[in-house]
């Protein structure tokens, strides 16, 4: 692996185009169908089986869809996007409060909280640019899996979205709080 692969890949990991391009487009596929996303909790989760196609094609199976459907190319079974650790409510990445500050800073994304709940929901223009980004062919797999997890997972609320990850993958219940998952 050539050196110029290697600083392209850590900034593309550091970058937060890619990760605020990824949240467009998954937002956009659950709000679309659910309307405002209930939960931080509940994005990383759905985030997790974006980043994780694998772990995606395990969680159809768990639910009785067909995870041919997820459609992994062989590349993608062992290489992970962008890391996350092991939380205490399940998979997480400590960028998400960034992430949705700079979609509302940009004027794509909006968020309200009720009680103790931040919901989080796109702004028209957020919903045109995610309408552009799925246009194009490098966010394919992203739209179709987005599509995908939304309609399997989309209306499971934060806390059983989270109990369905821990049944689905105990591995992740064996690490310690910090640890990076690697599965």
């Amino acid at each position: 692996m050539s050196l110029s692969l290697v600083r392209a890949i850590v900034y593309a990991e550091s970058s937060n185009d890619l990760h605020v391009a990824r949240m467009l487009i998954l937002l956009d596929a659950v709000c679309s169908e659910s309307g405002p996303l209930k939960g931080i909790t509940k994005l990383a989760k759905l985030d997790f089986l974006l980043r994780y196609p694998n772990c995606l094609e395990r969680a159809l199976s768990a639910v009785g869809r067909d995870s041919i459907t997820a459609d992994i190319a062989e590349h993608e079974r062992n290489s992970i996007e962008a890391k996350m650790m092991r939380f205490k409510y399940g998979p997480w990445d400590d960028r998400y409060r960034r992430w949705i500050g700079l979609l509302v800073a940009m004027g794509l994304g909006k968020t309200y909280v009720k009680g103790r709940t931040v919901y989080v929901e796109l702004t028209e223009e957020g919903r045109r640019l995610a309408s552009a980004l799925c246009e194009r062919t490098e966010f394919e797999s992203i739209v179709r899996r987005s599509k995908m997890i939304s309609h399997a997972f989309g209306k499971l609320s934060g806390t059983r979205l989270k109990d369905f990850i821990y049944a689905t993958f105990p591995e992740i219940a064996d690490l310690k709080w910090g640890d990076q998952i690697s599965i």
